[in-house]
Formats: structure tokens, C-alpha cells, sequence
């Protein structure tokens, strides 16, 4: 069966503002995503509600963070909320060329102190009956958390993602010290793309001068082409985090 080549897009956005909060850069982040036209995006640390910030910003939009991005590229999207706090609330999304057949946002806490989730979309590709799962998650900060972040996604993958079906779980792990994918993949039989064909993680924090290897795009069942951290301009203006982007053959 021919393979269908799949342009997956992963980004932290730190709410739509640049490093330091310094400035409001939704608009181009938009811009920067609408020209590379990835056929899938997550995101992380997307707002879906700021009263304050939509008071204080003039170009704040009238829409959810994610329904800004999307408009005329990604008719397809879905929003799981985590954190929320007075008069908004923000998590993760997931945006789509190809239409979500189903998602559940699963709650990935382990601490009253932060709020993280994992939100896990089926998508339909472009090939009769052919279904990929996705799963868009953002760890928490202590590596103790994490690991017991990893073996709650790892038991539903288990639970959840037949072997047979193609799988993609990405995002912003947190995993300074580079420990998530030798579990993973013991775990849950999972690779990291730009691992998989760079014998290296992409270093994507802080995007002004990338040093430590905090995203990633992890895949099953699928064959990896490339995979690019999306440094310097306008990346490196942006988010706090750079974007990462993989060519996954499903």
C-alpha cells in the first residue's frame, strides 16, 4: 500500500508572546505557520481564553488562540483546556488539513501545583480507512513528575492505539536531561524522529540560543524522511521555544 507523507508541525507558543513576554507575536506566529503549511500542528501553551490579555492587547483575537491559527489552512482542530485560572484558561491543541474523527483530553497531573494533559485525536488520512493517532502533550518541569507523566501516556497508548494503527505523540517534554525516549521506546516501542535520523534531539530552548532538547515528535509505526529544528529568523523573534517539524511517512 502506498505510503502517504504527513508534515507534522510541533510548537510551544508561550501563549502568543516572545521570550520574556517582551511583546505579542500571535500575528507572526500565524504568518510563520501559514508559510510553511505543515499538514498537522500541535501546540502547546495555546490560550483559549485571557480576559486581561484580551483588555490589553488591541490585537488580541476575537477568536481562541487556536481558531486564529487555523482560519483557511486547518479546517480541522481540537483544544484540550489544562490550566485554569481567573478569567481564562490555556493547553493544548491540535490543528488539521484532515478531519478528527475523535479526542479526549486526559488529565496527566501529578501535583495540585501544575495543571498538564495529553490530548489524543484520531484523525482520518487520505487513504481508505486509514486512521493515525495523535497525542499532543506538554510534561511538567520536575523529572519525578515526568516519569510518571510518561507511564500514564505509555498505558494509554496501551490501552488505546492498536499496534496496526500509525502514531505520532509530540510536544514540549521538559526532558532536559534527555531521558524520555530510551523509556519510551521500552515502554511503548515509540521513536523520536530527529533522534531516529540525527543520533541527536533537536535543541529548541531557549529559541534566542537553543541549547537544551525540550520538544519533540515521537512516531510508531511510521517511517521517518526528515526532521528540522526551525531556528533563527523569524523563529528565533517568536516563542520562547523554537518549532520542530517532521516529514512522517504513514
Amino acid at each position: 500500500m502506498k505510503k502517504i507523507p504527513l508534515r507534522i508541525l510541533s510548537y510551544n507558543i508561550h501563549k502568543g508572546f516572545s521570550s520574556y513576554n517582551r511583546r505579542f507575536v500571535l500575528n507572526s506566529i500565524r504568518a510563520a505557520l501559514h508559510l510553511l503549511h505543515p499538514d498537522l500542528i500541535l501546540l502547546q501553551e495555546v490560550v483559549g481564553q485571557n480576559d486581561a490579555h484580551a483588555l490589553n492587547h488591541p490585537q488580541w483575537p476575537k477568536s481562541t488562540q487556536f481558531e486564529f491559527l487555523a482560519e483557511n489552512l486547518w479546517p480541522h482542530f481540537t483544544y484540550g483546556k489544562n490550566a485554569v485560572y481567573s478569567g481564562g484558561h490555556h493547553g493544548n491543541a491540535i490543528l488539521s488539513k484532515f478531519p478528527i474523527l475523535d479526542s479526549e483530553n486526559i488529565d496527566v497531573s501529578t501535583n495540585p501545583f501544575e495543571s498538564r494533559g495529553a490530548l489524543h485525536a484520531l484523525i482520518q488520512l487520505p487513504r481508505d480507512k486509514a486512521q493515525l493517532h495523535v497525542i499532543c502533550t506538554h510534561l511538567g518541569l520536575l523529572e519525578k513528575d515526568r516519569k510518571r507523566q510518561i507511564e500514564k501516556l505509555s498505558q494509554r497508548i496501551s490501552y488505546s492505539v492498536p499496534q496496526k494503527e500509525p502514531l505520532v505523540v509530540a510536544g514540549d517534554f521538559n526532558d532536559w536531561r534527555e531521558q524520555a525516549t530510551r523509556t519510551f521506546m521500552k515502554q511503548s516501542g515509540i521513536e523520536e524522529a530527529f533522534f531516529y535520523l540525527n543520533q541527536a534531539h533537536a535543541r529548541t530552548f531557549p529559541s534566542w540560543l537553543p541549547i537544551f532538547c525540550l520538544d519533540r515528535i515521537y512516531f510508531r509505526g511510521m517511517t521517518p524522511i526528515s526532521a528540522e529544528c526551525l531556528t533563527g529568523k523569524p523563529w528565533s523573534q517568536l516563542s520562547d521555544h523554537t518549532a520542530i517539524i517532521a516529514q512522517l511517512n504513514a
